[in-house]
């Protein structure tokens, strides 16, 4: 028979470990200009990462890699992880072109390049450089961290 503060401490602990999510990792190739695209199933986030020493047609301030996410709606916002620093959000900047069907990250599913990974859930997403600085990005909000 379980004591009942044994049981009070595992109803505690279900809603934890129900939101516990674990991720499954998938690879996208790189376009022909070298740069890797991908979108939310949604189709509201859409993100292009660039390796380090550019492509072909974009070289990042600071030599790469860098990773930029845009979402168009409700108000198109603009995020950018670089190499180091944080990462930076701009609302409606001049160009806005998104978002590529060509790849999708599913919700469930983590996608890594160079220093970065993604991770795509219901809530949104979320990506981070290995020295735990990033972003979360959905319709709802965005989150600089």
């Amino acid at each position: 028979m379980i004591h009942r503060s044994a049981l009070a401490f595992l109803l505690l602990l279900t809603p934890t470990l129900a939101v516990a999510q674990t991720f499954t990792e998938i690879k996208f190739p790189p376009a022909d200009s070298g740069a890797i695209e991908f979108t939310t199933p949604s189709g509201n986030i859409g993100c292009i990462y660039i390796p380090a020493g550019g492509t072909k047609v974009y070289q990042p301030r600071d030599g790469g890699p860098e990773l930029s996410c845009d979402r168009p709606e409700p108000k198109y916002v603009h995020v950018t992880l670089a190499k180091s620093g944080n990462a930076k959000q701009i609302v409606n900047p001049g160009e806005q072109g998104c978002c590529s069907d060509t790849n999708k990250l599913g919700y469930g599913q983590r996608w890594s390049g160079g220093p970065f990974t993604c991770e795509s859930a219901l809530s949104g997403l979320t990506c981070k450089r290995n020295d735990g600085r990033g972003f979360s990005i959905s319709r709802a909000a965005i989150k600089l961290f």
